[in-house]
């Protein structure tokens, strides 16, 4: 079954990295305007005082610059990814993991060298004395205020029969096995975290039209989220009852799943 799930996910990547491929640098620039104006005025983004964003690679899917600036200028506290090798010692934990890094101030993300895919990456050397969400779990330099607000990258999105958006990853599980170490680490702790947003940020060629049976398959593990923007501005919000929790790695509320 798994075998099964991996196979239709990745027919679906391949068959998305063909649309995409038409989609000219013009359109990805107007749409990515057009997100970054509507969050501007999208209260969760506005009330979010602690933001996770993804930094975008140079073509095919919504760029984040301008909204990463914004953050920082408005006085926000931005978190960007970082790869590292995992300390877990779980038997089924990847060999690399993914975690929110915070950014100093606009001087340092303006410093940021581009990775070999062309996408803005934290100097390692700089990490052991910057702010993390997670940390590694023999150090004292996780975060326990967590995070208000997540945008996401995915390679396509579409909405299940409740109207939940869910996402497709580029395949590597970072960002799902980041979300369930996130819960896990804060159900644990006595604290006011405020509960976390996951919003998708998405080209209009990226959310499929749930014609020709094509959807996003899901996995057990596979975190659905709570909204969407699209390139055209569209705000697409997960009904008010779904819950994303520790205890449904689905992400759905079990009162409301059947």
């Amino acid at each position: 079954m798994a075998s099964g799930l991996t196979a239709a996910k990745q027919q679906l990547r391949n068959l998305m990295k063909q649309k995409l491929s038409a989609v000219t640098s013009d359109s990805v620039s107007a749409q990515s305007r057009k997100i970054f104006e509507r969050l501007q005025d999208f209260q969760p983004y506005v009330d979010a005082q602690r933001i996770s964003i993804y930094l975008s690679m140079p073509s095919g899917e919504v760029q984040t610059d301008a909204i990463v600036r914004h953050a920082l200028s408005s006085g926000k506290q931005v978190y960007v990814p970082f790869l590292h090798k995992s300390a877990l010692e779980q038997p089924d934990s990847p060999t690399r993991v993914m975690d929110m890094v915070r950014l100093r101030d606009l001087q340092d993300y303006e410093g940021l060298k581009p990775d070999r895919w062309g996408i803005p990456s934290l100097d390692p050397s700089t990490i052991h004395c910057r702010q993390r969400i997670l940390g590694d779990t023999n150090s004292d330099s996780s975060d326990v205020a967590g995070l208000d607000l997540m945008l996401l990258p995915g390679v396509a999105f579409d909405l299940d029969d409740l109207g939940v958006v869910r996402r497709l990853g580029h395949g590597k599980g970072f960002y799902d096995f980041f979300m369930n170490r996130y819960f896990t680490k804060f159900a644990t702790l006595d604290s006011t975290v405020r509960p976390i947003l996951f919003i998708g940020l998405a080209l209009r060629e990226q959310l499929l039209p749930g014609a020709h049976g094509e959807e996003i398959p899901m996995g057990p593990f596979d975190r659905r989220l709570h909204g969407l923007v699209l390139g055209d501005g569209r705000v697409t919000e997960s009904p008010q009852d779904f819950k994303t929790s520790p205890g449904e790695p689905g992400g759905r509320d079990a009162r409301n799943d059947s």
